[in-house]
């Protein structure tokens, strides 16, 4: 997984995409999730599991996408079944603490 970490103000913002997504352009009716033109975003540093657990653990915001990146947030308790959307066959879900 690729995971890449802002930090503005006092928000901490987390995009984590699994690797082999980078580069592809994803389409679920009109909703386009750019991972070419967008690839920046997310193209930090390759991470393990445990690694983009510990970069996503702190984080006031998560972009994830990917079945890797998802399945890491389902498994951590930070959402359930259900809050994740699907784009071109591809999970996607946005955290946001409030």
């Amino acid at each position: 997984m690729y995971v890449k970490k802002y930090e503005v103000q006092k928000e901490i913002v987390v995009a984590v995409c699994d690797k082999e997504l980078i580069g592809k352009v994803l389409r679920e009716g009109e909703i386009v999730l750019d991972l070419k033109k967008y690839s920046s975003f997310y193209l930090g540093e390759l991470a393990s599991e445990e690694e983009a657990w510990e970069k996503m653990k702190d984080a006031t915001s998560l972009n994830l996408v990917g079945k890797k990146a998802v399945g890491l947030a389902m498994k951590k308790k930070l959402a359930k079944k259900g809050d994740e959307r699907t784009v071109g066959g591809v999970p996607h879900l946005q955290v946001y603490t409030l």
